[in-house]
């Protein structure tokens, strides 16, 4: 057989593996902990390195820009791992592999502890903008507050209120939480804002809207750390104590109710200051224009304002242990005064034709005061004005005291029921007939003949009772007693010197008289 061909030459050895160099490895361990794989550089292993330039380009996508929140723990944690993951793996693939720089180790372990400067100032960088965003965020939340602040101090407190307390909570939670922050440097000047702000209707002198918003800024303090408030702890006392009297003394002099609970709460809160003194004098200048105003032209709204004065002041009294007496003993004049003025009240009742009020007014008055000088002329008051609730013509003037006359005149009872004899005119009086025993009621037929007499039964004993009274005009009623259904009767005398005038009671349907 011929020979075959020579055999292949065999390939040379590759160079063997490099002796173990622990320089060597700590440099690729160092240069991965930069974060940029230059130590997979020194290896060449390329895809390595730019795994690492992968991973810290995804942690610098998460990061950037810097923000209040920085960075997500996860992701930290995360890039930390792997950082260490590639020290560790260079530097066990760098403890034998021959580096692109041989006999550099010792100068790339220098290199990569330089290089270590680069993370770490990457995270000084990045906490100092974090920072930064955290200050701009607080200094955002501060001026969103502000602006909040600013929009509700153009409603109404009960309106705004509750948006003033989230304002109130952004400072408080920037002052507490965040005290070495610019935005809580700049807390006291807003806190001056806000106070100011919603302590407004004070400075518009609209006393009663600002006790309700200075009520709540003496709360504040409870939330707030003093130190950040200063002078504020007790801005709204002296404004508070003005507001309740103001506000009070405007709801006296208006005649509403509220002003008991205003100077109540002015007493309670405030008992030493200026404000509170001008109470007792407040309530007892009122007392006075009302008892002034019993003379006026409105002596019945005077005497019910008295009346609901000595309630009230009696009510305030109570309420604040008034301990020396000074309300209590003006709530007690204005309830004199009152009962006092009800004679007023009655007169001028009677003046205005409302006679019904005023029997009623003067009936009582005169039950009631006993030893009062007009107690005499309120029961001729009262006669006159029941009177003329049936003949009005009897109520043109206002009775007087003056008594008897010379004229005689008697007054008969034909009529089965007693009767009342009510008489107004130039005297007033008033008395009583008993019933007519055998008497009885006429019908209507009766009435109507021309002959019909009442009183004329020479035989029969009629009670009666002789009067008298000065010439002019007065009117009778006859009011019967009693559960009688008959209705008062009428006559209006007009008398005149010379003549013996006789008046008849009888009873039909009604009471009429002749």
């Amino acid at each position: 057989m011929p020979p075959g061909p020579p055999p292949m030459p065999a390939a040379p050895p590759g160079p063997p593996p490099a002796p173990p160099d622990a320089w060597r490895a700590a440099a690729v361990a160092l240069l991965n902990l930069s974060g940029l794989g230059l130590g997979y550089a020194l290896l060449r292993r390329w895809v390595l390195m730019a795994v690492c330039w992968a991973a810290t380009g995804a942690l610098l996508l998460v990061a950037l820009p810097a923000d209040a929140d920085g960075v997500p723990g996860a992701a930290l944690a995360g890039y930390a791992v792997f950082l260490l993951a590639a020290a560790g793996h260079g530097a066990f693939a760098g403890l034998r592999a021959r580096l692109a720089l041989p006999g550099r180790s010792p100068l790339a372990v220098l290199l990569g502890l330089v290089l270590l400067a680069v993370p770490a100032g990457g995270a000084l960088w990045y906490d100092d903008a974090r920072d930064e965003a955290v200050e701009q965020a607080l200094l955002g939340r501060l001026e969103r507050a502000d602006d909040l602040v600013a929009a509700s101090g153009r409603q109404r407190f009960a309106s705004a209120s509750s948006d003033f307390r989230a304002a109130l909570e952004v400072y408080r939670d920037i002052a507490v939480h965040h005290p070495g922050s610019r935005a809580a440097g700049k807390v006291p000047d807003s806190l001056r804002t806000y106070y100011a702000t919603v302590g407004a209707a004070y400075g518009h002198h609209e006393y009663c809207d600002a006790v309700e918003p200075l009520k709540y800024l003496r709360t504040v303090p409870r939330t707030m750390p003093r130190e950040q408030l200063g002078s504020l702890t007790g801005w709204p006392d002296d404004r508070l104590a003005t507001s309740l009297y103001e506000c009070g003394a405007e709801g006296l002099s208006a005649g509403e109710v509220d002003w008991v609970d205003r100077f109540g709460d002015l007493l309670d809160a405030f008992p030493r200051s200026g404000a509170a003194a001008k109470v007792v004098p407040a309530v007892d200048g009122a007392v006075k224009k009302a008892e002034k105003d019993v003379g006026g032209d409105t002596p019945c709204a005077a005497v019910e304002r008295l009346r609901t004065l000595d309630t009230r002041i009696g009510d305030l009294s109570d309420a604040v242990g008034d301990t020396g007496g000074g309300l209590a003993k003006i709530a007690s004049r204005a309830g004199r005064s009152g009962d006092s003025g009800t004679y007023a009240c009655g007169v001028d009742q009677y003046k205005d034709g409302d006679f019904g009020a005023a029997q009623k007014t003067m009936e009582q008055f005169a039950a009631g005061h006993k030893g009062n000088g007009n107690r005499a002329r309120a029961q001729k008051i009262a006669i006159a004005a029941e009177v003329a609730q049936t003949l009005p013509a009897a109520g043109k003037k206002l009775p007087t005291t003056d008594s008897g006359g010379s004229i005689s005149v008697t007054v008969k009872n034909d009529s089965p029921d007693d009767i009342t004899v009510l008489y107004t005119g130039p005297v007033t009086g008033s008395f009583t007939l008993k019933g007519c025993g055998g008497c009885k009621a006429y019908s209507l037929a009766d009435t109507l003949f021309t002959r019909f007499k009442p009183c004329s039964d020479s035989g029969r004993h009629y009670p009666q009772r002789t009067i008298s009274l000065p010439v002019g005009t007065t009117y009778f009623v006859h009011k019967p007693h009693g559960g009688s259904t008959a209705t008062p009767a009428s006559d209006t005398a007009k008398l005149r010197s010379g003549y013996i005038y006789t008046e008849c009671a009888y009873s039909t349907r009604t009471l009429g008289s002749g």
